[in-house]
């Protein structure tokens, strides 16, 4: 049972890019026939998508990546999260009545990432500075682009709470959200986006941009400051990764909810997968049950590790992943998941987004990542900018105990996170499938797709999902009727899914390399307007 794309899996030899919209993919393809290399397309992508894709990404967001040379194999990931505002503070929040962190408006915005990330994986990985990297979203956005039919939908829907305040105006076209096939400019955004092709990250940070960020977050009653901006910087870390059946998969570590994907591979690794059937009523069941149990966990540890404990090691121990299975009845599903308790285990104690992947013909390969988190982030829009700001900061808890606890210069749990797979020291695949919570539910379902049943990238895209939302599970059009019966008999608590809605189920985007002929193969996810595009 299969998402009906018609699409065939895309071949290359030189260089592949595969993104949520055409004319970004091909922004990040003229990058590699020009002679740049998978970080400065990706790059590139990238910025284009914040045009183009406004509602998902932008300057205004945050962006993480891993990034791996063929020529020493080792795999490199780039925090270019934001943090909390230094002034930001739960017992505010507590006393004007909030019980969980606002959703949007200026609370939820946390010091953006995205643009000291750029300048940080050009500088350290690519071969071209931004001005090169950001030629081709300048274009876009003061010449206008056509408004692709997903991108239509998700902007629709959104005039009156982009209206309501100042700025937001800048995001629609003559006071209301574009629709398909009209052309949209984005001057202001063009002329942001220049700044930084000329003066680089300090040009967004310092100055005359922060100056304009700083001053309408203060007057919208929120926190961030000039000193907030300037301050903010990136961080390489090292990368996290499980084996599964042979298979080395890659993420970047918390604050990011990569340990998820991680946790439920190795719970699942515990099960006969192939033997059930790729949309097996059995299949469906065990992972299930393993990404509500490796969600729990996440929730209750996952925080900024420079300013809380994480438990990193054990929640990837096989040994913890064997704890959990045990949880796990095959004739019944869990009336509710709770997280373990990692200090009792050995030595414990202690969503919108773009993503973008991208191969060179040389094997080097970037997994590019980037987000507002929902639509058009907080709604906040800096007037005369076109930044859009993010609503990160919702990820926070307000309980003062917890460790992903708002504080002052702290980053949130964060969903986006880019993944990458190797198998017997070679590049195997370069992968992502981006939207909110359902990104380590994705990476689960699309890794075995190909591990356990051998489906080249667009089958493994193509294939029907689920997406675990707390105690339910959101399936999609399409479930064969006894499969639908099977769950709910185990005792799944289920809702369909179908039509445009189902772009919520993810946007996955693939590229896997074999390493004896060099040919790329890529799909990219038929729920959404994007492709595949090499040469």
């Amino acid at each position: 049972m299969f998402f009906d794309s018609r699409r065939s899996p895309v071949l290359a030899l030189n260089g592949m890019v595969a993104t949520s919209q055409p004319l970004a993919a091909q922004a990040g393809l003229q990058v590699l026939m020009q002679g740049g290399n998978a970080v400065d397309a990706a790059v590139a992508a990238a910025a284009t998508l914040n045009v183009v894709e406004p509602e998902s990404t932008g300057v205004g967001g945050d962006m993480f990546a891993l990034v791996r040379h063929a020529r020493d194999g080792k795999v490199h990931a780039l925090n270019g999260s934001g943090r909390a505002p230094g002034a930001a503070s739960i017992d505010q929040l507590r006393g004007a009545g909030h019980r969980q962190m606002p959703q949007d408006g200026p609370f939820s915005v946390s010091i953006p990432g995205t643009v000291h990330g750029w300048e940080t994986i050009l500088a350290e990985h690519g071969t071209m500075g931004l001005a090169e990297a950001l030629a081709p979203a300048i274009r876009y956005a003061e010449e206008g682009f056509p408004v692709s039919d997903y991108i239509a939908y998700q902007w629709s829907g959104q005039g009156p709470r982009l209206s309501a305040r100042p700025g937001g105006d800048e995001m629609l076209l003559n006071g209301r959200p574009p629709v398909q096939g009209e052309v949209m400019k984005l001057p202001t955004l063009a002329k942001t986006l220049r700044a930084i092709a000329e003066g680089g990250s300090e040009a967004f940070y310092r100055g005359e941009i922060a100056e304009k960020i700083a001053a309408f977050v203060q007057e919208q009653g929120g926190w961030i400051t000039t000193e907030d901006l300037a301050g903010h910087t990136s961080d390489w870390d090292e990368a996290i990764s499980t084996e599964y059946r042979g298979v080395t998969c890659w993420e970047c570590p918390p604050n990011g909810q990569g340990i998820a994907a991680l946790e439920a591979l190795n719970i699942v690794e515990g099960f006969d997968v192939k033997g059930m059937g790729p949309q097996s009523v059995s299949r469906y069941h065990h992972l299930i049950e393993a990404m509500r149990l490796a969600f729990a966990d996440a929730y209750r540890y996952v925080a900024d590790p420079r300013m809380a404990d994480v438990p990193v090691t054990e929640l990837t121990d096989k040994g913890w992943a064997a704890h959990r299975r045990e949880m796990i009845d095959p004739e019944r599903a869990m009336p509710h998941a709770p997280h373990g308790d990692i200090t009792a285990f050995g030595n414990g104690g202690g969503g919108d987004t773009v993503y973008v992947s991208v191969v060179d013909g040389e094997g080097n390969a970037c997994s590019f990542i980037n987000s507002v988190y929902i639509n058009f982030g907080s709604g906040l829009v800096v007037p005369g900018t076109g930044i859009v700001l993010q609503n990160r900061a919702a990820l926070f808890s307000l309980d003062a105990d917890h460790p992903n606890a708002l504080t002052p210069g702290k980053r949130p749990y964060h969903t986006i996170i880019p993944a990458m797979a190797t198998r017997d020291d070679e590049l195997y695949l370069c992968y992502g499938v981006m939207g909110g919570f359902m990104q380590p539910q994705g990476h689960l379902q699309v890794m075995t797709n190909m591990v356990d049943f051998g489906m080249e990238p667009q089958a493994a895209l193509n294939a029907l999902r689920f997406q675990v939302i707390g105690d339910t599970t959101i399936i999609e059009e399409g479930l064969a009727p006894e499969v639908i019966g099977g769950l709910q008999a185990l005792g799944h608590r289920l809702e369909m899914i179908q039509g445009h809605a189902r772009v919520g189920m993810g946007g996955g985007q693939v590229i896997q390399r074999n390493p004896e002929t060099g040919v790329l193969w890529a799909g990219s996810e038929p729920r959404k307007d994007g492709c595949a595009i090499g040469y």
